[in-house]
């Protein structure tokens, strides 16, 4: 059986993998070299640098090709720096239309850098097409898509954006850090590029900080290539090590991530303290039936606001969890709940990230694969 034909559960333990050729380890190797011998002056086996290339990170990327479906991927020290280097295929003058409900670090690397080089970065509700549509200029040369959008979970019809950039010749990169391609798979749905903070769901264990992108297109890939090597932000072998082993369990942690998220929202969403819940799978959230379409389950992050959008009271209520850990990130197998006004998108103005909804008192979990009576319990003793 063709290895591109598998399904996406054994694409995660399977996908673009071979046995080591040393030795035929199966898990291949932690090449932990910065240089390769040469016979003759640029005669080497494939490899010369480990900037340029290192077989354990060539092994962590035709996984990540494999499991998005794309032809090339690409392994980054962060998600930020796949992100850059996306950024970097543009020139002074070009125009980007981006998710306004973005993640903050996202938001901060485009108006705090590459708007000094020239970019102009627009941000947009995509929950209306039409706004898109609105957006586009002459210079507009790239579409930025968060789905769902962090922290609010918006759903984005990826499809139809994909429509819109091809109609004007406009490249779509897709961040699906927090759906996976367990959940949906961007590159099916017309996008150019797909990226992810491999930090999250595809590692999975709190443990590594790693990006990644993936793309179909070889001239596309060829050019996110040479900017990988010249400038330098590369994955390390070992960090490249435990992302290829957290994308062996991906598949099993994503559904009961998912089941736990489900039973998590639905408790929240019934309690007489809480205001609003965000989670794509209620058939009240915007976008669901969009989320329906494109997604296979509606994954393990939740957004909630207490009634009185109290700060002091959003405070109090992560100090006292127990079993979920305040902390930044997400996607690990531990439950972890953050206040994104204060952690996350603390680098927004206040005025521009409550236009989309991060308001003073709003929570976000990650909801991980304990057991779900547990997670129940803790909330609410926390809420109280």
């Amino acid at each position: 059986m063709s290895k591109d034909k598998l399904r996406f559960n054994t694409k995660t333990i399977h996908g673009g993998q071979e046995p080591d050729k040393a030795y035929g380890s199966v898990m291949p190797p932690i090449y932990q070299t910065s240089t390769y011998a040469q016979s003759t002056p640029g005669g080497h086996q494939g490899y010369e640098y480990s900037r340029s290339g290192n077989p354990t990170r060539t092994a962590l990327e035709n996984s990540l090709a494999s499991i998005e479906n794309g032809a090339y991927g690409l392994a980054f020290a962060s998600g930020l720096a796949a992100i850059d280097a996306v950024i970097k295929l543009l020139k002074p003058g070009d125009e980007v239309i981006s998710t306004n409900d973005l993640y903050g670090g996202s938001y901060r690397l485009f108006t705090k850098i590459f708007e000094d080089f020239g970019i102009k970065f627009h941000f947009v509700n995509m929950e209306s097409l039409s706004n898109v549509e609105n957006a586009i200029n002459k210079n507009t040369k790239l579409i930025w898509v968060e789905t769902p959008t962090n922290p609010m979970m918006n759903i984005i019809d990826i499809e139809a954006i994909s429509k819109i950039a091809k109609k004007h010749q406009l490249l779509l990169g897709v961040d699906n850090t927090f759906a996976t391609p367990y959940l949906q798979r961007p590159l099916d749905l017309g996008a150019d590029l797909v990226m992810h903070s491999a930090t999250k769901y595809l590692g999975g264990h709190s443990d590594v900080v790693m990006g990644a992108l993936v793309v179909k297109d070889k001239k596309l890939a060829e050019k996110l290539y040479f900017i990988q090597n010249a400038s330098g932000a590369v994955a390390g072998p070992m960090d490249s090590f435990l992302v290829l082993r957290g994308i062996k369990t991906l598949h099993i942690r994503m559904q009961r991530h998912c089941e736990n998220g489900e039973a998590v929202a639905k408790y929240l969403a019934n309690h007489p303290k809480i205001e609003k819940v965000y989670w794509p799978g209620f058939n009240s959230h915007p976008n669901h039936e969009i989320a329906k379409k494109q997604m296979k389950g509606y994954g393990g992050m939740i957004s909630f606001v207490t009634k009185g959008n109290n700060y002091q009271e959003a405070i109090r209520i992560v100090e006292n969890l127990k079993v979920f850990t305040l902390a930044e990130s997400l996607g690990g197998v531990e439950s972890l709940a953050g206040h994104p006004a204060s952690m996350t998108h603390a680098s927004i103005p206040k005025e521009e990230r409550e236009k989309t909804g991060v308001v003073d008192a709003l929570i976000r979990l990650s909801v991980g694969i304990e057991d779900e009576k547990d997670l129940i319990e803790d909330l609410e003793q926390a809420i109280g």
